[in-house]
């Protein structure tokens, strides 16, 4: 087996997946020397001017579940991106209409006294406030760096409290220092999850299917479309219960919109249980939905089924694309975003006709837990014409010297934070901060318009970049995008 359950923490990608954060070439470059074995080396870099934490990732899925609690051992700045998660909260809670509720979390306040004499007692605190709180069905202790750096026996405290918290609480090894790829906070939650929350199946469930997610915005649109071949959705993490995730080991199979998400439980759940996961790309547009969905129907034998599917789906909007691609010849992008997305991404601009001239993927796992690169970039490296492409854990000065040398029409990214830049150099950029943004068939139409409507009116945009100044001197923009990136020894 690939992934120990027996472990008390998940391998960082790093260590794992071979993932690195420093990179500049070609998409079909990487790809071959990733390939048939092969590992590229991580390239540092000199200068560093953002990134974010494996905490973050962690805490935004144990947050979603509804009747579970954290208790974040970390100084109280470490709880700012709190803000986010309850947003991310609210957001789905409107959208299953299940009225507003803060997300359940408490965080222990490790101030400098106790980086000297021990946050223990702290944390006991916590966990019993968290439980008086909330009376939650399980408790997760997210660790920090301060809280690793001074070593505190969480599991000592945890096992201190078994007698007096009746439910799991569960250790969730997070801390930022831990990896340069905050994906690892994903897997640090799922690893949490599988060890302390996951049974074995009592019976399976042939007809349900593991949906792995971040906020599933289109949880009625996909219950509709499984309705449709005979399935139901199970989604997990965000909005399940602590007793629906107990089941998951139960799912006839598990399938994901996110395959760097999704690599490490779908992975654990197939090695421990024997519940297949679908090891297709991501049902981004015309061809990921296809291949998702028949990679699901050879598991359940649904074949017929969802070949009349895909058929009414595609002639429901193949006019549609049609018009999209005449309206976008011409239009040349750029992409930034997770790796998943980034590579998944290539292939809807190719859809709707878009050009793209770089790619640009926060990270990049040479290979998923199985054992196989990521196929998305495999078919994106099938494409005749090659791409430039860089990894960068998110290097915002780095993308604004190739927007500015590159000047497309379009920059698309799947966090604010980074689309802003574009916007501030007068570029069309597209947020895909909905995770299901392309989903399918329909997705890919209603994003295409949503790409046309951005293209109509860019006076937002224009008058942006007349009125802001960005930090970058002309310097910068002279130099080469990867000037501080450790060059390969070749």
């Amino acid at each position: 087996m690939t992934i120990n359950l027996k472990s008390s923490e998940a391998p960082i990608r790093e260590q794992r997946l071979g993932a690195i954060t420093g990179y500049s070439g070609t998409l079909k470059d990487l790809v071959g020397r990733t390939g048939c074995g092969g590992t590229i080396k991580n390239c540092d870099r000199s200068f560093s001017q953002s990134s974010s934490c494996s905490s973050g990732c962690a805490q935004t899925l144990l947050a979603g579940i509804v009747d579970a609690a954290i208790v974040n051992h970390a100084p109280l700045g470490c709880a700012g991106d709190t803000i986010y998660h309850n947003i991310a909260n609210q957001y789905g809670r409107f959208y299953r209409e299940w009225g507003n509720r803060n997300i359940q979390l408490v965080n222990t306040n490790i101030e400098e006294p106790d980086t000297v004499f021990g946050g223990a007692d702290k944390l006991r605190e916590g966990i019993r406030e968290a439980w008086r709180r909330f009376t939650p069905k399980a408790i997760f202790i997210t660790t920090s760096c301060a809280s690793g750096i001074i070593g505190d026996d969480i599991r000592g405290v945890i096992s201190e409290l078994a007698d007096e918290i009746p439910v799991p609480v569960i250790q969730v090894s997070c801390e930022g220092f831990r990896s340069k790829v905050w994906a690892s906070g994903f897997d640090a939650a799922f690893h949490a999850v599988l060890t302390g929350i996951v049974k074995p199946p009592r019976e399976k469930q042939p007809n349900l299917v593991n949906m792995v997610n971040f906020r599933g915005s289109a949880r009625a649109y996909i219950t509709r479309l499984f309705d449709r071949i005979g399935l139901v959705p199970s989604f997990v993490i965000p909005f399940s219960t602590v007793a629906e995730l107990e089941r998951i080991s139960e799912a006839a199979v598990t399938a994901t919109v996110c395959t760097t998400l999704g690599s490490y439980i779908g992975t654990a759940l197939e090695e421990q249980y024997g519940v297949p996961y679908v090891k297709t790309i991501p049902p981004h547009g015309f061809a990921g939905i296809e291949a998702w969905l028949r990679g699901i129907a050879a598991v359940v034998g649904k074949n017929a089924e969802v070949e009349e599917l895909i058929a009414e789906e595609r002639a429901a909007t193949e006019g549609d694309l049609a018009e999209l691609r005449r309206r976008f010849k011409g239009k040349r992008a750029v992409i930034g975003m997770g790796p998943s997305y980034s590579q998944s991404f290539l292939g809807v601009l190719d859809e709707l006709g878009i050009e793209v001239l770089h790619a640009a993927s926060w990270h990049y796992d040479q290979r998923y837990d199985y054992g196989e690169q990521p196929p998305a970039i495999l078919r994106a490296a099938e494409r005749d014409k090659d791409v430039t492409f860089s990894v960068a854990d998110q290097q915002l000065f780095e993308i604004t010297n190739t927007l500015s040398r590159l000047k497309p029409d379009l920059y698309f990214s799947r966090h604010p934070g980074s689309s802003v830049w574009a916007a501030k150099l007068g570029i069309t950029a597209i947020p895909v901060i909905d995770e299901y943004s392309a989903f399918g068939h329909r997705g890919l139409v209603n994003f295409g318009w949503r790409i046309a409507d951005a293209l109509t009116n860019r006076n937002f945009v224009n008058k942006l970049a007349e009125r802001v100044k960005l930090p970058y001197t002309d310097w910068w923009y002279q130099q080469d995008p990867y000037t501080f990136l450790e060059k390969e020894v070749v």
